[in-house]
């Protein structure tokens, strides 16, 4: 196996363990917010913030380093009754679009997360621009992944069969 690849396994190897951490961080502070409210009668709020903010990073930060391509979740029944040619097609004019959108919406995005510093969380006082970080790297990530995924549809290096059992299961 090559270094770089054995690298990037690696790293995509770290990224499932990180968001399995905070998955897991995710249910203690569900467990311990039941546990607070109704067993101990002692309502708390730093649990559900917590729940709250990592629900956000697990999401963003699962989509922009762990959810590879196939598995994302999407309405392709026009797409998967199209020709090879036409598929790219569609896919080149979809991440156009996509590239478009995030890289227009980007330097409004980057201001308002930074401006976000002046801001904290209520109970775990939390800056926020800390909070929102994750979608700046999460937009960064997509921008990244769309410019190599266009880059291989131009090149002719995706022209796999449309598998749909395969993509629509996410297998």
């Amino acid at each position: 196996m090559p270094s770089k690849l054995r690298i990037g396994l690696w790293l995509y190897r770290r990224a499932e363990n990180l968001l399995a951490l905070m998955l897991g961080t995710m249910f203690l502070a569900f467990l311990l917010q039941v546990l607070f409210r109704y067993v101990l009668n002692l309502p708390v709020g730093w649990t559900n913030e917590l729940s709250s903010i990592l629900w956000i990073w697990i999401v963003l930060f699962g989509a922009a380093f762990v959810v590879h391509e196939e598995e994302e979740i999407r309405f392709d029944l026009l797409y998967a009754s199209a020709g090879s040619r036409a598929r790219r097609i569609m896919f080149l004019l979809s991440a156009a679009a996509l590239l478009f959108l995030y890289g227009y919406s980007f330097p409004a995005v980057l201001d308002y997360v930074t401006f976000m510093k002046v801001e904290k969380s209520s109970y775990l006082k939390l800056r926020f621009d800390w909070v929102f970080s994750i979608y700046i790297v999460f937009v960064l990530a997509v921008i990244a992944r769309y410019i190599w995924l266009s880059w291989k549809a131009l090149t002719g290096r995706n022209v796999d069969a449309f598998d749909p059992p395969k993509a629509g299961s996410g297998v």
